[in-house]
């Protein structure tokens, strides 16, 4: 897979031209964030930049593991998780990294927080009850609600953007599989069936389809398919992949991929052509997270 980091490909990519400014343009367009995570100080840290790989923000800085960013649907704040306080909890800050709030507080492992449509709720993981099942709370941390209870593992939910259903990956039929729920946890259905390793869902800004990881092809890969499992196709070729991300217009996908001995953020177009690099910090780079702010 070649990749570039160049700001004119950049530009390109997303249809950034340059502008005049000897003559008056339209207004500015909103700016796109993608949150992340680095690991270059010996611990993970959340990081922020705009769609092009610019504007470059770190946002926490600690001993602990900060990890799996979450835009509210607002953009003015984020949700993750953190072992700052000796176990996986929930957190939440500012868009810019003040105003630290502790969601969660138990002995249990809280994390891979996600956010309902309307940013009254999230949905995360949880192993308050002896494995891993999927939880909802209100955005404040109150009125913990089970959403499944499997004896397996459920884990990674993804709230659709009706509000109506959350995607998760679980390992109820032996291995890894993408499975979609009401939020209620009702009516749950297997979407994906191949005997591999089928996680990390994430669904289209339309609700249409789904994009994943699976290493069905031999190495972990992004696939993308309909939201009921089928017409599923292979989005990245070449390079180890993970957790990916829609664009909030859902025109591309952003990923981590392992490339030279290091994660670093690239971003494709949906049908898999154009595309190019994002980051080049020291350490690793992953969990993508894309929003366009008002």
């Amino acid at each position: 897979m070649t990749t570039s980091r160049t700001p004119l490909l950049l530009a390109l990519a997303f249809g950034l031209g340059a502008c005049d400014s000897s003559a008056p343009g339209p207004a500015p367009a909103p700016v796109e964030r993608i949150v992340f995570v680095n690991d270059a100080d010996g611990d993970a840290e959340i990081y922020a930049m705009n769609a092009d790989g610019t504007g470059l923000a770190q946002l926490t800085d600690n001993s602990a593991n900060d990890s799996a960013p979450a835009w509210s649907p607002d953009g003015r704040l984020l949700a993750f998780n953190s072992d700052r306080d000796g176990d996986q909890e929930i957190y939440v800050m500012n868009a810019d990294g003040t105003g630290v709030r502790q969601l969660t507080t138990n002995g249990a492992v809280d994390r891979a927080p996600v956010w309902a449509p309307d940013g009254a709720r999230l949905a995360f993981t949880s192993t308050r009850d002896g494995n891993y099942d999927i939880d909802t709370m209100r955005a404040d941390g109150t009125d913990i609600v089970r959403v499944t209870d499997a004896a397996q593992t459920d884990r990674n939910p993804a709230w659709s953007p009706t509000g109506a259903a959350i995607a998760f990956d679980s390992d109820r039929d032996g291995d890894y599989e993408i499975y979609v729920a009401a939020a209620d946890g009702s009516a749950v259905t297997q979407v994906t069936a191949h005997h591999a390793t089928d996680m990390d869902p994430d669904w289209s800004p339309d609700g249409t389809r789904l994009v994943f990881r699976s290493n069905r092809s031999g190495d972990h890969e992004v696939f993308v398919m309909n939201a009921d499992g089928s017409g599923d196709w292979q989005l990245t070729d070449g390079a180890v992949a993970a957790g990916p991300a829609w664009s909030p217009d859902g025109t591309h996908v952003v990923y981590a991929s392992q490339q030279g001995g290091r994660w670093d953020l690239l971003v494709s177009r949906a049908d898999g052509m154009g595309t190019v690099g994002l980051t080049d910090l020291e350490g690793d780079n992953y969990m993508p997270d894309w929003i366009k702010l008002p």
